[in-house]
Formats: structure tokens, C-alpha cells, sequence
């Protein structure tokens, strides 16, 4: 009988994630699950109203309600002084003038201007006391005018949201090179336009939003538990900006988080209410969003408008692309807002094309809706649908295939400097669409699709070749767009004396891996297995500074900073072991979890240095310290650049507009893998926000009152497992060339490289009848409607 193979568990291997035992049998520890001793409840009531001047508050009702400690309004925040939610990202305009940033307190003050808005918070006992009481504050409003679309928002004679914003412009902004691009045009053999929709999406992680402050009057220092993807910056922005405090009296856990994808980088005002609150009644307030509360205020995605035109030769050679967008940001600036549509989003537009020339200009505007901010691929979605878009329908207009038109314009070379900023380092842009076509096989769609039509349905191929930008970096570069935090991360590696090892990292793991992915990385360089390895994360008390999770930074930024942290442990551990084999440290090599006399046999294992470290027999202590434990940050040179062709194919009904996929194919160039069974689920979970938005998410105003009318799951439909196939997943390798892992991220790309192919995919099906465009999401009435359309146009 053979011995069992022994099981990989370092770089490459397929490792079983540690964290998902406490999560699948319920012994995750959430916000909500924190209960703290004489915790209260905190309810708030938020405008029925999109927009309204608030004429009075009577809360005397309910201070005398059952079980009511306290209830708090705008004018007591006021009176004590505290800022506004701040902005992290200053935006400059084409003018060379600072965006216009009006004051967004915690509580409504004066004036609300979205439904949702925060009036009141009542604090009670109990939840179900504080619900109760809301009920008998007297709120009078003087209701004003609405506007809830962002291209009417910059109207003449549109309601005026901000006195600082009188247009209802944030900013205009462009990037590129105008006057080339308007020469291209003048002289090109065809241009294409289209007018594309980027419709809002609300993000619905299955955690609910939820806070507890805490307040110590015994050190006059705060606690503030909350489901949040950066506790540093929440405690940055919470400290200098909004409450004026010395770092060191407050701290930040981020305990396990259900979801974010995005929503949950921010600073929420609730979040500011309740760790004030809880000075206020001197115990600790708790807060948890209820579903409908989500719907309403966590930050919505997307959200544009745009104009795109292509110019082109007589080859089908792109010469320039011109893009004119207006952004809705909602009614108050959101954390990295402002970032979103420009800096994040039209740097991106050259996707993975050889356009000499792009030029961009962006209207970011204000509106009677919930603020807009990063969701999912923040930007980078948006810009790779304006990109593919366009150039599936370049190609349909110049009657040349959706392969050869973008073989004829790939980049090929590298490093690629682009017209608008970004310098790709590596790519293999063809590899990964050879890959997609093979698997998709696109070879076999003609016979697909005649069998399609026998059963009276269309069939479609929609491609969709993106490229986004992670790991936003370096961070003087990007303070100088406008960041107003450092991007590097931190790794702390801790070796125990017994050889066990503790990694403390910046970054923060809500669904993405990092308790494995991490462990993984620094067992391999350590020889350690890594069941011996703990990640902590998520705690400004324990926690060196960091930045947190977003942007598929994770591993490239996060992982970087650990390994250059491993990399002055073996450093360390080569003196050591140089003392305990009597040679020089010049001459020890470490490797496969030994330390060893270069061209000899000769060596210690790295537990046994781990516990010289700290029993420091036999090494002088004038020469080195005792311990075994270091500290790095990392600051990349450059953004990463994860790529790949995405083919979908559907099936139409015509008679009911109902569009199935057929098959979902990804083929994407994420760098070295650390571990691919993560990075295929990653893949898996992104195509399916990225098919929701295709097909189904949409989150709409009423116009005229601004009330949210998609407020709940019977008005806003998410993608179920019936709607989607198994997906046909592969990768290419191109490791990043400038960070010592050569990793790139994924966690994004499925949300990015999707809603194009399908949106692709269903005008192809639909070419026939003559419908050249649809906008998102392709929902069944919508497609229906296109196919009369067209038959009546016809």
C-alpha cells in the first residue's frame, strides 16, 4: 500500500479555507453578536422626504416614552461641536479649482435631502423601545422640489441642493489630450456613438450595516465595533475630521464581516451618531440596520451617464475615443466619491487597446438620492462597459468580428504608456482571448445557434476584453490626485518562541480568504505549516496602521508588506543561526524551513532559531536584540493590472423578451495564484453581481417625489442560482513585475468583464430583428420592448 501523497499547503495549492469551520457552523463572531454590559439600542428616524427644509423637531413625546434615554438630533451635534462626515478624496476641476464640498452632518441640520436622511436618533433600552418612540417625534418639514436624475440635476432651474453648488456640480473634470482628440475625429474614415446607461445598483451584502460605541469615562477614550472593510481610516477620519480627538482615544474593530463589496469602506454617519451617543448616555449604543434601512442609505454603485465615439481608420485602426460623462454622486459626498468617476474610472479607458488619443471630461453631480460610492470594481466596471461596448459595436458597423477588431488594436507591447495616465507593466492580452475562445467554444456557436432558431429562440455571443487597475498606488502620486491617505499597507510577522507564528495585517478579510491565503504565503517562505500561523485582523488596538481592503489590493499591497516583513525575519534568523553553527552569517542560506552552512550538511530548523531568539543562550546580546519580530510596509511603484476576455452566450425568447445564459466563460490573467481555488470562487461570485447587473439590478426614484420605489426584494431583483450557468473559468499567467509576489487581484474582475459580454451577447441575438442597442439591466420587458421596436421601425 503507497504512503498518502503529502498534502501542499504553500504557494499554488488549493488549501481549504481556515476561517470557513467557524463560519459554517455559526461560530463567526459579527457586529450584532457583540453584546456589551449595559448596551443600549439606538433607532433612527430618517426623512420621508427627498427634499424638505425641517421648519421644527418636538421630541418631548418621546423622552417620555418607555425605556428612552435619549433623543438627539442635528442641533445637539451642532451644539457640541463636531464635524461633518468628511470627503477623502479632493477632486481639482478643469479650472484648476478645489471640488465644491458642501457640509454633511451626522444628523440632518436645517435640511434633509434624500429619503433615508438621518433627523433623529432614539436611544432606548431596547431596540423595539427605540422603534417605538421614533413614532412620536413630531417632525414638521416645509417640502421642496426634487431632483433624482444627475443629467436634469445640471438643468437650468433645477432644484439647488447645496448653497456651495448652486449648478448642482461637484466638478467638471477631464483627462486627455482635447485638441488632439478633436483633430483625430476631424480626420477620421468612421466614427461610432453611442449613449450608454451604467444603471445604480444597491449593494445588498448579506451582513446588514451595524455599530456599537462605546464610551470609558475611566479613560475618556471611545470602542467603536463596526462592519466596516478599513478600521484605520474609519478611526482616521472619525478622530481628526469629524470628533476632534487624539488618535489614542479611539478604537476601531472590525470584528467578522459579512460582505461589503465596497459599501462597507466608509465612513457612515451612523457610525459618527453612535460613538457620540455613547458619551451622551454614558453606555454603549447599539446600532443594526434593519434591510429596508440598507436599501436606502448604504452607498449606492454606478449610477451614469455617458457619450462615447470612437474614431477609426479604414482598417478599423482606433485613432481616438472621445467620453463625456455625468456621474450621479447623490446628496453628500461619500467617502471616495469623488475618486470614483474619475481617477478610478476614466484612467481605465483605454482598456486593453492602442488608442493613440483619449480625452474624457466628467460632471460630478449632486442629487436628492443616497450618496453614490465604490461598489465592486469602483470605476473600473464602468469604464471597461463604455470601453467594450463601444468596440463591439466599432466592429458591428465596420462588419468586422467581435475577434478580429480587437486582435487588430490589442497591445502587444510593454510597458504601455497610455493617453490617460496609466502605464501598464505586462500583459498577454491575445493569450487570455485565444483561452476564452477555446473554452467557450465559439466554434461550435454557428450550429448552436441554427438549433436555437428551430425552437424559435436567438441565440447570441456577446466578448468583452477588460483590463482594470488594483492596488491603488504609489501613494505620492496618489496624494497628488487628490488622496487624502497614504495607499501602503502593513505587515507585522510575530514569531513565537516554539515557532508558531502570529501576522498582524492592515487588511481586512470579509469573504476574500486572507486567514489562508496569508498563512499560505508566509509558510511557504517559512517551512511552517500553517495551521501553526494566525492572521488578525481588524483591530486599531492590535494592528499597526494599514488601509485596509478595496480595490483587489489585498494581496498585492497587503501580501507585499508581510512578505518584506518575513524577509527581515530570515534576515534576523541567519545571524542567529550563524552563532548557533559557529559560521558566518554571509554564509547561511535559508531554505525549505532550514538554516544552513552554504555547501554543507550542516544546519538548524527555524523553530529552533525561533527559540534561540528568545532564549538567547548562545548568542551575544550586544549584537543582537532577543525576540523574533518585525514590521514592514509596502508602497507599490505602480497600480497592478489583472486582465481577460469574457465570453458570454445567451438564448432569447422573442415572444416574452426572457433572456437566459447559455454559458459564461472567463479567462482572466490575475498574475502568480496563490491559491486557485479561492480565486475561482472570487471569479464565480463577481460574474454574478456583474449578470445582476446585466440582466435584473436596477435601483429607480420616483422623479418627482424622490421616494426609492426598488426599496426591497419585491422591486429589486437579484440574481438567483436558476439565472445563471456553471461557469467556464481558466487563467493565464503574466506575473506583475513589480511586486514580490507578482500577483495581481481578482476579486473584482468578474463584476468588470461580465455586464458588457452580456449586454453584447443580447444585441447579437438581437441583430437580426434589427436592435442595435440595449441598455442595462436587460431586463425581459425591456428586451421585449426593443424586439417591437424594431419590428416597428422595420
Amino acid at each position: 500500500m503507497n504512503a498518502p501523497a503529502e498534502i501542499q499547503t504553500g504557494i499554488g495549492a488549493s488549501v481549504r479555507r481556515k476561517e470557513d469551520y467557524r463560519f459554517v457552523t455559526g461560530s463567526g463572531r459579527y457586529t450584532d453578536d457583540i453584546q456589551l454590559q449595559g448596551q443600549t439600542f439606538a433607532y433612527f428616524l430618517r426623512s420621508p422626504h427627498a427634499h424638505a427644509n425641517i421648519v421644527s423637531i418636538d421630541k418631548s413625546a418621546a423622552l417620555a416614552a418607555p425605556g428612552v434615554l435619549a433623543v438627539l438630533t442635528g442641533d445637539d451635534l451642532a451644539a457640541d461641536k463636531l464635524g461633518g462626515v468628511p470627503c477623502g478624496w479632493l477632486i481639482t476641476d478643469v479650472n484648476g479649482q478645489p471640488m465644491k464640498e458642501p457640509p454633511h452632518p451626522a444628523l440632518a441640520h436645517g435640511k434633509v435631502r434624500y429619503v433615508g436622511d438621518q433627523v433623529a436618533v432614539i436611544i432606548a433600552s431596547t431596540y423595539l423601545q427605540a422603534k417605538e418612540a421614533s413614532e412620536r417625534v413630531d417632525v414638521q418639514y416645509d417640502v421642496l422640489p426634487a431632483v433624482v436624475d444627475a443629467s436634469d440635476a445640471i438643468k437650468a432651474g433645477a432644484p439647488v441642493l447645496h448653497d456651495v453648488a448652486p449648478d448642482n456640480r461637484c466638478y467638471k473634470w477631464s483627462i486627455g489630450d482635447k485638441a488632439a482628440v478633436d483633430a483625430a475625429f476631424a480626420g477620421a474614415h468612421h466614427v461610432t456613438r453611442l449613449e450608454l446607461s451604467n444603471n445604480r445598483l444597491i449593494p445588498n451584502a448579506m451582513e446588514p450595516r451595524a455599530a456599537i460605541g462605546h464610551y470609558s469615562r475611566g479613560d475618556d477614550s471611545y470602542t467603536l465595533y463596526v462592519a466596516n472593510q478599513n478600521p484605520h481610516v474609519e478611526r482616521l477620519l472619525l478622530t481628526a475630521f469629524v470628533m476632534g480627538l487624539p488618535e489614542h482615544k479611539m478604537r476601531v474593530v472590525a470584528p467578522d464581516v459579512g460582505g461589503g463589496f465596497g459599501s462597507k469602506i466608509f465612513l457612515y454617519a451612523e457610525d459618527v451618531v453612535v460613538t457620540w451617543a455613547s458619551k451622551k448616555v454614558n453606555r454603549p449604543v447599539k446600532w443594526t440596520a434593519e434591510r429596508s434601512e440598507s436599501f436606502l442609505t448604504d452607498a449606492h454603485g454606478r449610477d451614469h451617464a455617458t457619450l462615447a465615439e470612437m474614431a477609426v481608420d479604414a482598417n478599423g485602426k482606433f485613432l481616438a475615443m472621445r467620453v463625456h460623462t455625468v456621474a450621479n454622486l447623490g446628496a453628500y459626498l461619500s467617502t471616495f466619491a469623488t475618486s470614483v468617476p474619475t481617477i478610478l474610472y476614466a484612467t481605465l479607458l483605454a482598456g486593453q487597446y492602442s488608442t493613440p488619443q483619449i480625452y474624457c471630461e466628467v460632471d460630478g453631480v449632486f442629487t436628492n438620492t443616497a450618496p453614490v460610492d465604490a461598489y465592486r470594481g469602483a470605476g473600473r466596471p464602468e469604464a471597461a462597459y463604455v470601453v467594450e461596448r463601444l468596440v463591439s459595436a466599432v466592429g458591428r458597423e465596420m462588419k468586422i468580428s467581435d475577434i478580429d477588431i480587437r486582435r487588430r488594436n490589442f497591445i502587444t507591447q510593454f510597458p504601455y504608456q497610455t493617453p490617460v495616465a496609466l502605464q501598464y507593466d505586462v500583459g498577454d492580452f491575445n493569450a487570455c482571448l485565444d483561452g476564452a475562445v477555446e473554452l467557450a467554444d465559439v466554434a461550435g456557436f454557428a450550429a448552436r445557434r441554427e438549433e436555437s432558431k428551430k425552437r424559435g429562440k436567438l441565440r447570441g455571443l456577446g466578448y468583452s476584453t477588460y483590463i482594470e487597475a488594483c492596488g491603488l498606488a504609489p501613494s505620492n502620486i496618489a496624494g497628488a490626485l487628490g488622496a487624502r491617505a497614504g495607499l501602503y499597507e502593513v505587515g507585522e510577522v510575530r514569531v513565537n518562541p516554539t515557532g508558531s507564528i502570529t501576522v498582524f495585517t492592515g487588511s481586512h478579510s470579509h469573504g476574500q480568504g486572507h486567514e489562508t491565503t496569508f498563512a499560505q504565503i508566509v509558510g511557504e517562505r517559512l517551512g511552517v505549516p500553517i495551521d501553526q500561523i494566525d492572521i488578525v485582523h481588524g483591530d486599531t488596538g492590535r494592528v499597526p496602521f494599514g488601509m485596509g481592503t478595496y480595490g483587489s489590493r489585498s494581496l498585492a499591497v497587503g501580501g507585499s508588506a508581510i512578505m518584506k516583513a518575513v524577509d527581515k525575519i530570515v534576515a534576523k534568523g541567519k545571524k542567529i543561526a550563524a552563532h548557533l553553527l559557529e559560521a558566518s552569517a554571509g554564509d547561511i542560506e535559508f531554505k525549505d524551513g532550514k538554516f544552513t552552512i552554504e555547501g554543507t550538511d550542516r544546519s538548524v530548523p527555524f523553530s529552533q532559531v525561533a527559540f534561540s531568539a528568545y532564549v538567547p543562550h548562545n548568542y551575544p546580546l550586544a549584537e543582537l536584540e532577543p525576540g523574533l519580530n518585525e514590521t514592514a510596509f509596502y508602497d507599490p511603484t505602480n497600480f497592478t493590472y489583472p486582465a481577460g476576455a469574457h465570453i458570454c452566450e445567451v438564448e432569447v425568447d422573442p415572444d416574452t423578451g426572457v433572456v437566459e445564459i447559455a454559458a459564461m466563460t472567463a479567462v482572466d490573467d490575475f498574475g502568480n495564484i496563490i491559491n486557485p481555488m479561492i480565486v475561482e470562487g472570487q471569479v464565480h461570485g463577481g460574474l454574478a453581481q456583474g449578470i445582476g447587473q446585466a440582466l435584473m439590478e436596477n435601483c429607480v426614484y420616483d422623479k418627482e417625489s424622490g421616494q426609492l420605489l426598488s426599496g426591497s426584494y419585491l422591486d429589486y431583483s437579484m440574481p438567483r442560482a436558476e439565472d445563471l450557468p456553471s461557469f467556464k473559468v481558466g487563467n493565464r499567467v503574466t506575473p506583475c513585475s513589480h511586486n514580490p509576489l507578482g500577483v495581481k487581484g481578482c476579486g473584482e474582475a468578474g463584476a468588470i468583464g461580465s455586464p458588457p459580454a452580456v449586454i453584447n451577447a443580447v444585441i447579437d441575438a438581437l441583430g437580426p430583428l434589427g436592435v442595435t442597442h440595449i441598455d442595462m439591466p436587460a431586463t425581459p420587458h425591456r428586451v421585449w420592448s426593443a424586439i417591437q421596436s424594431a419590428k416597428s421601425s422595420a
